[in-house]
């Protein structure tokens, strides 16, 4: 069986595979799968009962605290009595806002199966209940009463449910709200899949090296397997990856990108183990390295470096993927890309986790900080 010549399977505008010869500039990488141009992807509506954040946590008290004070000063006399009406509720209102949360937390799954009603009903019946319960512990404790400040049980109660109703109507907006935003962070994810031009390229650069070094091609297509693998993945609105499995695929985009670059493009990777296990949506570190390739080492003559950085700090995950920039500035892209990890970082972690992209001299860096579990 003869093999084929390289040519056959070279695009117009593919670059050489072949050692010593320089690759053309592409817009390569990854990219729209065939048949998916320009269709806006089915994306099952966000759960309403995401709670399980940070920042859900901080709305909620701030909600709470802030009706709660709004209400005190409608009924305190003067500053001193509206300070210790907010202290007494607050003494109520910080427990049994937790207890709700955390319970509902772990009950997401079976409540948003729930018929809307029922939803409304079980939120409004718990949060009287948690309301209810805490005031009756202090109470039994003799803590939060005060001769001025009286409050019965079934005003407590009502107040909860209310406070619970309200928050419930909230999280239904912010599910609607966030359904276009997580429609359009998977369109773009869709649009940062398998290019043909990545794919040419990546089999030419094989076919070369079949003759010269069988072993190098079987590696390059094994490392060209498992990317499609995982872009043709389905991912779901609750997909899920860990920084180990996302700096591996980094690490086989790159080894795939070095044998067009060769000795231009030298990545230098720090990585610690620790913060192998920090939760992210699934190709969220391969687009990041791409971008470094195509607008800083590709433009330059010479290359340039890469930098991938992971590591702990404070109980959180530092990922950092720096790249060196050309003297000449280039022709700056759309920040598709860039998007796309910001928008996806906030669906999976809200406020917890935190993005930024800059130019600092000759050097443009992109950092993310994620929670550490």
């Amino acid at each position: 069986m003869t093999t084929p010549p390289t040519s056959a399977l070279r695009s117009d505008d593919a670059p050489s595979a072949l050692p010593g010869t320089e690759p053309v500039p592409l817009s390569t990488g990854f990219g729209a799968l065939a048949g998916e141009a320009g269709a806006v992807p089915h994306r099952a509506a966000p759960p309403v009962f995401d709670v399980c954040h940070v920042g859900v946590l901080l709305r909620a008290l701030l909600f709470v605290h802030g009706v709660l004070g709004l209400g005190g000063a409608y009924a305190a006399a003067d500053v001193g009595g509206w300070l210790l009406r907010l202290a007494l509720a607050a003494a109520v209102a910080l427990p049994a806002v937790l207890l709700w949360l955390v319970t509902v937390c772990l009950a997401q799954r079976r409540l948003d199966a729930l018929p809307i009603p029922l939803q409304w009903l079980l939120v409004s019946g718990w949060g009287a209940a948690c309301a209810a319960s805490v005031w009756g512990l202090g109470r039994t404790l003799q803590v939060g009463e005060h001769p001025g400040v009286m409050a019965s049980a079934w005003t407590v109660a009502a107040t909860g449910a209310a406070m619970a109703a309200a928050f419930f109507l909230w999280l239904r907006q912010r599910a609607k709200l966030e359904l276009p935003t997580a429609t359009r962070a998977r369109l773009a994810e869709l649009q940062s899949r398998i290019r043909p031009h990545f794919l040419f390229n990546t089999l030419n650069t094989a076919i070369a090296l079949v003759r010269v070094d069988p072993s190098r091609a079987e590696a390059v297509l094994e490392d060209l397997a498992e990317l499609f693998r995982v872009a043709l993945a389905d991912s779901g609105p609750n997909a899920q990856s860990t920084l180990r499995d996302e700096i591996e695929l980094a690490r086989r985009y790159l080894a795939i990108e070095q044998l067009r670059f060769g000795e231009r493009l030298q990545v230098r990777w720090e990585v610690d183990a620790a913060a192998d296990g920090a939760r992210l949506p699934p190709l969220l570190l391969q687009p990041l390295v791409e971008n470094a390739v195509r607008h800083g080492i590709e433009p330059a003559p010479r290359g340039g470096v890469l930098r991938v950085r992971t590591r702990v700090r404070r109980g959180q995950v530092e990922i950092l993927v720096a790249n060196s920039v050309p003297p000449e500035v280039s022709l700056p892209g759309h920040g598709i890309a860039l998007r796309n990890v910001h928008e996806r970082l906030k669906l999976m972690h809200d406020v917890a986790a935190d993005f930024s992209a800059r130019r600092d001299g000759d050097v443009y860096r992109v950092q993310i900080v994620v929670p550490l579990a």
